[in-house]
Parts: structure tokens; C-alpha cells; sequence
């Protein structure tokens, strides 16, 4: 037996140790990393092996020799036996040691589908679940590391620019028949099912209730007083179409004259004038048609109908998809410029999260909290379906690949109970030897 046994690549054919190293005769995909596995493997079983045939040497030499040289080979000869012992053991977990199918022996070969099953059972019992999960996120304090990672301009320019690239792939990708499919087929169908008065009601009173109303107000006054200024003879002449023909016109003229500033005038008072009657009256008449729309069944019995009339015309497709088209083109292009209004703005409020996630401790409970919460339901719901990737990996390999890829893992380590059971062998061989002469 020499030490150049140790690498030998047939399987379990020459003296003890005859593993077949992973890489060699075997696995010819190796990473970088398993080559350096099979490096400290191949090392490790050098280890063994030499300190088997230095116990086997000094057995033959110290034969029949009495005195302190009998406790020696006494040592020796235990060695032999704890490291030829452990070798069988270790070498039976991956092949037939010296080639011989001796029973129970080769066992990852013959039962990778069994251990890959019940690896797959552990890692989904221990690891997979959702409160492991969640208590693994939790542990991590991501949310802190994301915000130093975002508070950063480089970064969150980094981050805005990735998320600008995506989504405008996943616009460009969106093409106008799918929007009008969905348009057609669900939204329109699903919006005809619903009854919309309800909603319209509730929206109104919060409209009332907020004045929001109040800034269309304002616009329609602002084009009123406008056109007033800039259309005097219009006015004065629609006015005038309903001034008393039997009236001089001189007189006409000065009433619709008048007529004119006092509308100018009253336009300018509503305007300046939060609390205008007209404006309190517009702010009651959006109140009550918000009440009625949810209490009064003719006015909810018009409001169904228009919604009606409005789903089915012919144009309100189009005109969705339309809409559609111009928003995705006007998102792309906003996307796409790096310097635009959009980009800037998404690069300060990401800049901005990420301090408020620094700074602020409760946000950050509740930013970890609310992910925990999705990955832990993630992994209970999904994490049954992910463990069999294990057994299916396993199932590809044939027997013997199966064996070098786990031995290439944990092989190494395996080595030292060849040591252990050498040296403890040898402990064990002497002090039998010392107990038998104590008892002679």
C-alpha cells in the first residue's frame, strides 16, 4: 500500500482508501470552488491514509517484541484496526469498498432518491415555513440597509435609472390590442355590472366636504371674466336681442352697456369672494346630487342610465385606448430622459425614503413588519412547491454522480474520522495491552 492509492480513480478497487476522487474519472463540470474541494479532499485523505500505513509499519517492525516496543505495536495494531474500521465506514457511504458489493454498503448511490426526499421533507420543515422565514428577515434589519444604500444620490440615481429601463420595456411591451382586449372584455363589462351611483354619491360628498369642486369653479370664472373683456360687442349684442323693440336704442345701449360692467363686476366678486352665495350654492348643489346619488332612486336610476349610454357607445373603447396610447408615449418618454422632470423628481423622493428610513425608527418597524409579513406568506404558500427543485436536481444524477457531488461537499470532513478512529484506536489498543499485563 502506498500513498499514491489515495488517488486512485477506479471505484472502489484498490486498497483501503480506494475513493474515487470528485473530478477525476468522475465529474468533468467542475466550478473553480469544487476543484478546490476536491484539492482539500484529496489532501485530507492523504492525511488518513499516511497515518494508516505509519501505524501499519510500525505494527510489522515492532512484531513480537516485548517490553515498552509491546505496548508500541499493542498501539499500532489498534490503529490499524480503528482506521481500516472508519475507512470502511466512510467509504461505504459512497461506493463498494475494494469493489465488493458487500450489503448495506454504496448507500448514497442506491438511495440519493430516498435522501433527496427526505432532504427536501427537512428543508421544508425547518426552513420553508413562514415564520422562519419572517424571523430570518427581521433578524437582517434590511430596511435600514436599504435606506443607507438609497440616501445615497449615486445609488438612488443607480436604482431610477434601472427602474426607468424596465419600465419602459414593460410599456413598449404592452401592445395596443392587449389594452383593448382588457379595455372590451373586463373593464367595460365589469363596470356595467357595478352600480355606479353609490360611488359617485360618496365621491361628491368628499368633494363637497374638501371644496375641491371650488378650483373647477374657479377656472369657469376666470374664462367667464376673460371673455367678458374680450368679447364687450358679443355680449351687449345678445343682450340687446332681448331689450323691448318699441325702446329708443340710445337706451338699449346704455342698459346693455350697463349690464356688461355689472356682469364684469359680479364675475370679479364671485371670484375674490370665497364665501360667495353662488359659490355656497354650488358647494350645497354638489352636496345634495352626492346624497341623492346614494339615496334617491331616481336620480340613481338616471345616473345607471347615463353610465349606461356612456359604456356602450362605440367611441368609449377607442377612446380609452387613445388615452392609453398617449400616456404610455408621454411615461416612456419621461422615462427616457435622463435629465427630465420625472427622473429628477423619482431620484429626490428615493434619496429622501432613504433618509426617513435612517432617521426614523418607527418607519423602518413598519417597513420590516409589512415585508416580513408578505416573504413569510410568500414561503408558507410557495415553499412546498420550491422544495421539490431538490429532489428533481438529485433525481438527474445517476448514482455515482450523486455520490462525488455530496462527497466533494462533505467528504473532506469525513476524513477526520479516519483520524479520529486512528488515534482513538491506538489510545484504546494500549491501554487494553497495560490493563492485560496489570492483570498477568
Amino acid at each position: 500500500m502506498s500513498a499514491s492509492d489515495t488517488a486512485a480513480p477506479v471505484e472502489g478497487a484498490s486498497s483501503p482508501p480506494p475513493d474515487n476522487p470528485p473530478g477525476r474519472g468522475g465529474l468533468a463540470d467542475l466550478s473553480e470552488a469544487d476543484r478546490q474541494r476536491a484539492a482539500a479532499l484529496r489532501r485530507m485523505r492523504l492525511v488518513a491514509t499516511s497515518l494508516l500505513v505509519i501505524a501499519a509499519i510500525i505494527f510489522v517492525a515492532t512484531l513480537h517484541r516485548d517490553g515498552w516496543l509491546g505496548y508500541v505495536n499493542a498501539t499500532a495494531e489498534a490503529a490499524m484496526v480503528g482506521a481500516i474500521a472508519d475507512w470502511f465506514a466512510v467509504t461505504a457511504l459512497f461506493r463498494h469498498p475494494l469493489g465488493i458489493p458487500i450489503p448495506h454498503t454504496a448507500l448514497v448511490p442506491r438511495k440519493k432518491d430516498v435522501f433527496a426526499k427526505s432532504l427536501e421533507d427537512f428543508v421544508v420543515g425547518h426552513f420553508l415555513t413562514g415564520d422562519a422565514a419572517r424571523e430570518r428577515y427581521l433578524a437582517v434589519g434590511a430596511s435600514k440597509r436599504v435606506g443607507q444604500w438609497l440616501s445615497n444620490p449615486a445609488t438612488s440615481e443607480k436604482v431610477v435609472a434601472e427602474v426607468a429601463r424596465m419600465g419602459g420595456r414593460g410599456l413598449a411591451a404592452v401592445r395596443p390590442q392587449d389594452v383593448q382586449e382588457i379595455v372590451e372584455g373586463s373593464l367595460l363589462p365589469r363596470l356595467m355590472s357595478e352600480p355606479i351611483s353609490p360611488l359617485a354619491g360618496q365621491l361628491l360628498e368628499q368633494v363637497a366636504r374638501d371644496r375641491v369642486h371650488q378650483r373647477l369653479v374657479d377656472i369657469l370664472l376666470a374664462e367667464a371674466h376673460l371673455w367678458l373683456l374680450d368679447n364687450p360687442r358679443t355680449f351687449m349684442a345678445i343682450v340687446a336681442e332681448r331689450a323691448p323693440t318699441w325702446a329708443p336704442s340710445w337706451v338699449n345701449n346704455i342698459v346693455t352697456d350697463r349690464v356688461h360692467t355689472e356682469a364684469l363686476k359680479w364675475v370679479r366678486d364671485v371670484r375674490e369672494n370665497p364665501d360667495h352665495r353662488v359659490r355656497l350654492a354650488v358647494d350645497q348643489l354638489v352636496a345634495d346630487l352626492g346624497r341623492d346619488l346614494q339615496e334617491d332612486p331616481a336620480t340613481m336610476a338616471k345616473a345607471e342610465a347615463m353610465k349606461e349610454v356612456l359604456l356602450t357607445h362605440p367611441q368609449t373603447g377607442e377612446t380609452v385606448l387613445a388615452l392609453w396610447e398617449v400616456l404610455r408615449s408621454t411615461l416612456q418618454r419621461s422615462l427616457e430622459d435622463e435629465d427630465g422632470q420625472l427622473r429628477r423628481r423619482l431620484v429626490a423622493e428615493s434619496v429622501h425614503f432613504g433618509q426617513r428610513l435612517i432617521d426614523d425608527e418607527e418607519l423602518r418597524t413598519r417597513v420590516d413588519e409589512r415585508v416580513a409579513d408578505v416573504i413569510a406568506s410568500v414561503v408558507a404558500t410557495y415553499g412546498r412547491e420550491l422544495a421539490p427543485v431538490i429532489s428533481q436536481v438529485i433525481a438527474r444524477w445517476d448514482g455515482k454522480e450523486a455520490a462525488q457531488r455530496i462527497e466533494l461537499h462533505v467528504g473532506r470532513d469525513l476524513q477526520f474520522i479516519r483520524i479520529n478512529g486512528t488515534i482513538v484506536g491506538g489510545l484504546a489498543g494500549f491501554i487494553i495491552h497495560a490493563l492485560s499485563q496489570l492483570a498477568l
